[in-house]
């Protein structure tokens, strides 16, 4: 039996740990009932997924910073791009999530750490991200029909379904500190937006359905998935979907790796 994990030494006593995320089947996208529901989600469409691992947390300062470090592949990247530090601690301790990165900044820090370990890292595909973020759930959130602040880092003035009003933290979280989904990743919902692989397209006509990215239109949008802390409720469900241009970033917008899948390369 394959293992459910493995650590990526970062050096200096920073790991960054892969989930084993097991293939299977899912409806993607979210049933016109659903409260907060777009277009943008429709229509549902089975998806097959691969295995794959993913990370367990999206990608921290410290983990940055130790990348950050390694010979640049194709651009530059800053030792320390975030706008949330943390309560004076530094990036070498702190488990704040990294923001303030672009899709082509989280580009080149996956082809540094993949030449470093000899495996192939990458963005996941949209299809990987929900299928993730979903394990096995079929509800708007992998915790159920609703959500609160104690589940995740969200603007708690908005409510969702039976959902009560809760804490607008205002900024980023340490990852890791509210509970996992079904497969044992964390911060899925809110916290920071995570970057996909794929191009926007505003529907999921002619989407894949094995699993892989979908690039064929819109280079310059590329897909967020997750909600933030300064999202609303509707913005952190498993079928939400919004973009932002390659090139922006800003103290909202941070991402997690992935390895092996359709690829079939960890």
């Amino acid at each position: 039996m394959a293992a459910n994990y493995f650590g990526q030494d970062l050096g200096n006593g920073v790991i960054l740990e892969m989930v084993a995320i097991p293939g299977g089947t899912f409806i993607m996208g979210s049933p016109e009932n659903e409260e907060s529901y777009h277009s943008s989600q429709s229509p549902q469409h089975q998806v097959t997924v691969p295995p794959f691992f993913m990370g367990k947390y999206p990608v921290t300062q410290k983990q940055w910073k130790a990348v950050a470090a390694l010979e640049k592949v194709k651009i530059d990247l800053g030792s320390d791009p975030s706008y949330f530090k943390g309560d004076g601690s530094t990036s070498l301790t702190n488990n704040l999530p990294v923001e303030c990165v672009s899709w082509n900044d989280a580009q080149e820090f996956c082809a540094r750490l993949s030449r470093m370990a000899n495996k192939t890292y990458r963005l996941p595909s949209e299809a990987e991200w929900e299928y993730a973020c979903r394990g096995g759930t079929i509800t708007p959130f992998y915790c159920g029909e609703t959500i609160s602040t104690d589940l995740a880092n969200y603007d708690g003035n908005y409510t969702y379904g039976q959902g009560q009003k809760g804490q607008y933290r205002e900024e980023t979280t340490e990852v890791g500190i509210f509970p996992a989904n079904p497969f044992g990743l964390y911060d899925m919902c809110g916290n920071v937006w995570e970057w996909c692989e794929d191009g926007w397209h505003e529907n999921y006509i002619n989407a894949p359905t094995d699993g892989s990215d979908w690039t064929s239109l819109s280079s310059q949008r590329k897909v967020l998935r997750g909600g933030s802390w300064d999202d609303d409720t509707g913005n952190c469900r498993s079928a939400y979907r919004y973009y932002t241009f390659l090139a922006d970033d800003n103290e909202h917008i941070g991402f997690r790796v992935v390895c092996g899948g359709a690829a079939r390369t960890c």
